[in-house]
Protein backbone atom coordinates (compact mmCIF):
# COMPACT_ATOMS: atom_id res chain seq x y z
CA UNK A 1 0.00 0.00 0.00
CA UNK A 2 1.44 3.37 -0.93
CA UNK A 3 1.93 5.94 1.80
CA UNK A 4 -0.95 8.37 2.25
CA UNK A 5 -1.35 11.66 4.04
CA UNK A 6 -3.49 11.12 7.14
CA UNK A 7 -6.71 13.00 7.63
CA UNK A 8 -5.75 13.20 11.26
CA UNK A 9 -2.33 14.74 10.47
CA UNK A 10 -3.83 17.36 8.18
CA UNK A 11 -6.71 18.61 10.29
CA UNK A 12 -6.35 22.05 8.76
CA UNK A 13 -7.13 20.51 5.35
CA UNK A 14 -10.25 18.57 6.35
CA UNK A 15 -11.72 16.89 9.39
CA UNK A 16 -12.74 13.28 9.95
CA UNK A 17 -16.40 14.35 9.91
CA UNK A 18 -15.88 16.13 6.59
CA UNK A 19 -14.32 12.98 5.15
CA UNK A 20 -17.30 10.94 6.35
CA UNK A 21 -19.75 13.46 4.90
CA UNK A 22 -18.03 13.53 1.52
CA UNK A 23 -17.89 9.73 1.42
CA UNK A 24 -21.62 9.53 2.19
CA UNK A 25 -22.41 12.17 -0.44
CA UNK A 26 -20.52 10.24 -3.10
CA UNK A 27 -22.72 7.20 -2.43
CA UNK A 28 -25.78 9.12 -3.67
CA UNK A 29 -26.63 9.06 -7.36
CA UNK A 30 -28.32 11.75 -9.40
CA UNK A 31 -32.09 11.32 -9.66
CA UNK A 32 -32.42 9.27 -6.47
CA UNK A 33 -35.04 9.93 -3.83
CA UNK A 34 -33.34 10.17 -0.46
CA UNK A 35 -34.89 10.04 3.03
CA UNK A 36 -32.76 12.47 4.99
CA UNK A 37 -32.14 12.93 8.69
CA UNK A 38 -30.64 15.93 10.44
CA UNK A 39 -26.91 16.17 11.07
CA UNK A 40 -24.30 14.46 8.95
CA UNK A 41 -26.86 12.74 6.64
CA UNK A 42 -28.40 16.12 5.83
CA UNK A 43 -24.95 17.55 5.16
CA UNK A 44 -24.13 14.62 2.86
CA UNK A 45 -27.40 14.77 0.92
CA UNK A 46 -27.19 18.52 0.39
CA UNK A 47 -23.53 18.24 -0.62
CA UNK A 48 -24.44 15.63 -3.23
CA UNK A 49 -27.20 17.87 -4.58
CA UNK A 50 -24.76 20.79 -4.80
CA UNK A 51 -22.11 18.79 -6.65
CA UNK A 52 -22.63 15.63 -8.68
CA UNK A 53 -26.35 14.93 -8.07
CA UNK A 54 -28.38 18.11 -8.78
CA UNK A 55 -31.56 16.10 -9.37
CA UNK A 56 -31.38 14.29 -6.01
CA UNK A 57 -34.81 14.54 -4.35
CA UNK A 58 -34.54 15.17 -0.62
CA UNK A 59 -37.41 13.91 1.56
CA UNK A 60 -37.54 14.85 5.23
CA UNK A 61 -39.68 13.07 7.83
CA UNK A 62 -41.64 16.27 8.50
CA UNK A 63 -43.33 15.90 5.11
CA UNK A 64 -41.20 17.99 2.76
CA UNK A 65 -40.52 16.49 -0.67
CA UNK A 66 -37.86 17.99 -2.93
CA UNK A 67 -36.52 20.42 -0.33
CA UNK A 68 -33.67 22.64 -1.57
CA UNK A 69 -32.28 24.42 1.51
CA UNK A 70 -29.65 27.10 0.96
CA UNK A 71 -27.99 26.12 4.23
CA UNK A 72 -28.20 23.17 6.57
CA UNK A 73 -31.57 22.93 8.36
CA UNK A 74 -31.62 23.08 12.13
CA UNK A 75 -34.25 20.33 12.42
CA UNK A 76 -36.74 18.43 10.29
CA UNK A 77 -39.20 21.19 11.22
CA UNK A 78 -37.02 24.02 9.90
CA UNK A 79 -39.25 26.36 7.90
CA UNK A 80 -36.64 26.59 5.17
CA UNK A 81 -37.42 23.00 4.16
CA UNK A 82 -41.10 23.76 3.58
CA UNK A 83 -40.30 27.06 1.84
CA UNK A 84 -38.02 25.38 -0.71
CA UNK A 85 -39.87 22.06 -1.16
CA UNK A 86 -41.71 20.91 -4.27
CA UNK A 87 -44.50 19.66 -2.01
CA UNK A 88 -45.35 19.40 1.67
CA UNK A 89 -47.46 16.44 2.75
CA UNK A 90 -48.51 14.93 6.07
CA UNK A 91 -46.20 12.70 8.10
CA UNK A 92 -48.57 9.72 7.68
CA UNK A 93 -48.37 10.18 3.89
CA UNK A 94 -44.58 10.22 4.00
CA UNK A 95 -44.57 6.88 5.78
CA UNK A 96 -47.66 5.16 4.40
CA UNK A 97 -47.45 6.23 0.75
CA UNK A 98 -43.79 7.04 0.12
CA UNK A 99 -41.67 4.98 2.49
CA UNK A 100 -43.45 1.73 3.31
CA UNK A 101 -44.38 0.80 -0.31
CA UNK A 102 -40.73 1.20 -1.36
CA UNK A 103 -40.93 4.48 -3.28
CA UNK A 104 -37.78 5.91 -1.65
CA UNK A 105 -34.44 4.82 -3.08
CA UNK A 106 -32.11 5.37 -0.15
CA UNK A 107 -32.33 6.21 3.53
CA UNK A 108 -29.63 7.34 5.94
CA UNK A 109 -29.43 5.94 9.46
CA UNK A 110 -27.18 6.47 12.44
CA UNK A 111 -26.49 3.98 15.23
CA UNK A 112 -25.48 3.82 18.87
CA UNK A 113 -24.55 0.18 18.27
CA UNK A 114 -24.25 -1.84 15.07
CA UNK A 115 -23.24 -5.47 14.58
CA UNK A 116 -21.58 -7.39 11.75
CA UNK A 117 -24.94 -7.95 10.02
CA UNK A 118 -25.90 -4.28 10.09
CA UNK A 119 -28.51 -4.56 12.84
CA UNK A 120 -28.87 -1.22 14.65
CA UNK A 121 -29.57 -0.30 18.25
CA UNK A 122 -30.77 3.19 19.18
CA UNK A 123 -32.98 2.09 22.10
CA UNK A 124 -31.13 0.85 25.22
CA UNK A 125 -27.59 -0.02 26.30
CA UNK A 126 -26.96 -2.68 28.92
CA UNK A 127 -29.35 -4.34 31.37
CA UNK A 128 -32.77 -5.06 29.92
CA UNK A 129 -35.37 -2.91 28.22
CA UNK A 130 -37.11 -1.89 31.44
CA UNK A 131 -33.92 -1.27 33.41
CA UNK A 132 -31.11 -0.39 31.02
CA UNK A 133 -27.81 1.23 31.92
CA UNK A 134 -28.56 3.91 29.31
CA UNK A 135 -31.87 4.68 27.63
CA UNK A 136 -31.32 6.15 24.15
CA UNK A 137 -33.65 8.39 22.10
CA UNK A 138 -35.36 5.37 20.53
CA UNK A 139 -36.52 4.32 17.11
CA UNK A 140 -38.27 7.28 15.52
CA UNK A 141 -38.80 6.37 11.87
CA UNK A 142 -35.62 4.26 11.66
CA UNK A 143 -37.26 0.79 11.66
CA UNK A 144 -39.45 1.74 8.68
CA UNK A 145 -36.46 3.20 6.84
CA UNK A 146 -34.44 0.05 7.50
CA UNK A 147 -37.33 -2.16 6.42
CA UNK A 148 -38.61 -0.38 3.33
CA UNK A 149 -36.07 1.89 1.63
CA UNK A 150 -34.62 0.29 -1.46
CA UNK A 151 -31.23 0.61 0.19
CA UNK A 152 -29.84 2.01 3.43
CA UNK A 153 -26.60 3.79 4.25
CA UNK A 154 -25.47 3.82 7.88
CA UNK A 155 -23.17 6.59 9.08
CA UNK A 156 -21.43 5.97 12.41
CA UNK A 157 -18.03 6.58 14.01
CA UNK A 158 -16.12 3.36 14.48
CA UNK A 159 -15.28 2.21 18.01
CA UNK A 160 -15.61 -0.82 20.27
CA UNK A 161 -18.57 0.91 21.89
CA UNK A 162 -20.48 1.25 18.61
CA UNK A 163 -19.23 -1.78 16.62
CA UNK A 164 -20.32 -4.71 18.79
CA UNK A 165 -20.51 -8.47 18.37
CA UNK A 166 -24.21 -8.36 19.19
CA UNK A 167 -26.42 -5.31 19.69
CA UNK A 168 -28.12 -5.01 23.07
CA UNK A 169 -31.46 -4.32 21.36
CA UNK A 170 -32.49 -4.60 17.71
CA UNK A 171 -34.15 -1.28 16.89
CA UNK A 172 -33.71 -1.52 13.12
CA UNK A 173 -33.06 -4.78 11.31
CA UNK A 174 -30.11 -5.08 8.96
CA UNK A 175 -29.61 -8.67 7.82
CA UNK A 176 -30.72 -10.27 11.09
CA UNK A 177 -28.47 -13.25 11.71
CA UNK A 178 -27.56 -13.71 8.05
CA UNK A 179 -28.95 -14.73 4.66
CA UNK A 180 -32.72 -15.16 4.41
CA UNK A 181 -33.69 -13.27 7.57
CA UNK A 182 -35.00 -10.16 5.80
CA UNK A 183 -37.18 -12.27 3.54
CA UNK A 184 -38.41 -14.34 6.48
CA UNK A 185 -39.40 -11.15 8.31
CA UNK A 186 -41.19 -9.77 5.24
CA UNK A 187 -38.89 -6.75 4.87
CA UNK A 188 -39.17 -5.38 1.34
CA UNK A 189 -36.08 -3.17 1.15
CA UNK A 190 -32.65 -4.52 0.20
CA UNK A 191 -31.14 -3.58 3.56
CA UNK A 192 -27.95 -1.70 4.45
CA UNK A 193 -25.53 -1.41 1.55
CA UNK A 194 -22.79 0.66 3.18
CA UNK A 195 -21.57 1.52 6.66
CA UNK A 196 -19.60 4.74 6.41
CA UNK A 197 -17.27 5.39 9.33
CA UNK A 198 -14.51 7.81 10.26
CA UNK A 199 -11.96 5.27 8.99
CA UNK A 200 -13.51 3.97 5.79
CA UNK A 201 -16.40 2.04 4.24
CA UNK A 202 -17.84 -1.40 4.98
CA UNK A 203 -20.09 -3.33 2.59
CA UNK A 204 -21.95 -6.65 3.04
CA UNK A 205 -20.42 -9.82 1.68
CA UNK A 206 -22.72 -10.98 -1.16
CA UNK A 207 -22.98 -14.50 0.25
CA UNK A 208 -22.80 -14.19 4.05
CA UNK A 209 -24.07 -10.58 4.38
CA UNK A 210 -21.40 -9.98 7.01
CA UNK A 211 -20.02 -6.46 6.70
CA UNK A 212 -16.51 -6.32 5.26
CA UNK A 213 -14.06 -3.45 5.16
CA UNK A 214 -13.79 -2.53 1.47
CA UNK A 215 -12.35 0.99 1.59
CA UNK A 216 -10.05 3.11 3.76
CA UNK A 217 -9.56 6.85 3.96
CA UNK A 218 -6.11 8.33 3.37
CA UNK A 219 -3.97 7.64 6.43
CA UNK A 220 -6.35 5.07 7.97
CA UNK A 221 -5.17 1.49 8.37
CA UNK A 222 -6.60 -2.00 8.45
CA UNK A 223 -5.13 -2.51 11.92
CA UNK A 224 -6.91 0.60 13.25
CA UNK A 225 -10.21 -0.58 11.79
CA UNK A 226 -9.82 -4.02 13.37
CA UNK A 227 -8.82 -2.51 16.72
CA UNK A 228 -11.99 -0.41 16.78
CA UNK A 229 -14.33 -3.30 15.99
CA UNK A 230 -15.93 -5.61 18.54
CA UNK A 231 -15.89 -8.62 16.22
CA UNK A 232 -13.28 -10.21 13.95
CA UNK A 233 -13.68 -7.72 11.11
CA UNK A 234 -13.47 -9.22 7.63
CA UNK A 235 -11.17 -7.33 5.25
CA UNK A 236 -11.48 -7.22 1.46
CA UNK A 237 -8.53 -8.65 -0.46
CA UNK A 238 -7.45 -5.21 -1.64
CA UNK A 239 -9.28 -2.41 0.18
CA UNK A 240 -9.71 0.71 -1.91
CA UNK A 241 -7.97 3.89 -0.78
CA UNK A 242 -10.83 6.37 -0.95
CA UNK A 243 -9.92 9.73 -2.43
CA UNK A 244 -9.66 12.67 -0.07
CA UNK A 245 -12.26 15.44 -0.39
CA UNK A 246 -11.66 17.73 -3.34
CA UNK A 247 -11.46 21.50 -2.87
CA UNK A 248 -14.82 21.81 -4.65
CA UNK A 249 -16.45 19.31 -2.27
CA UNK A 250 -15.04 21.06 0.79
CA UNK A 251 -16.07 24.50 -0.47
CA UNK A 252 -19.63 23.33 -1.14
CA UNK A 253 -19.88 21.55 2.23
CA UNK A 254 -18.55 24.49 4.21
CA UNK A 255 -20.78 26.96 2.39
CA UNK A 256 -23.81 24.93 3.49
CA UNK A 257 -22.62 24.94 7.08
CA UNK A 258 -22.11 28.68 7.16
CA UNK A 259 -24.86 29.76 4.76
CA UNK A 260 -24.53 31.17 1.25
CA UNK A 261 -22.30 34.17 0.84
CA UNK A 262 -24.57 35.42 -1.91
CA UNK A 263 -27.57 34.10 -3.76
CA UNK A 264 -30.03 31.59 -2.36
CA UNK A 265 -32.44 32.36 0.41
CA UNK A 266 -31.04 32.81 3.87
CA UNK A 267 -32.96 31.65 6.90
CA UNK A 268 -35.44 34.29 7.99
CA UNK A 269 -35.78 35.33 11.63
CA UNK A 270 -39.15 36.37 13.03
Amino acid sequence: MTSQVSVYDTAAAYTADEMMTVSAARALRDGMTCFVGIGLPSSAANLARATHAPSLVLIYESGTIGAKPAQLPLSIGDGMLAETADAVVSVPEIFNYWLQPGRIDVGFLGAAQIDKFGNINTTVIGGDYRNPKVRLPGAGGAPEIAASCREVIVVVRQSHRSFVERVDFVTSVGYGSGPGDRERLGLTGAGPKKIITDLGVLEPDPETFEFTLTGLYPGASVSAAKERTGWDLAIAADPEIIAAPTPAELDALRSYKHGPASGGRARSHH
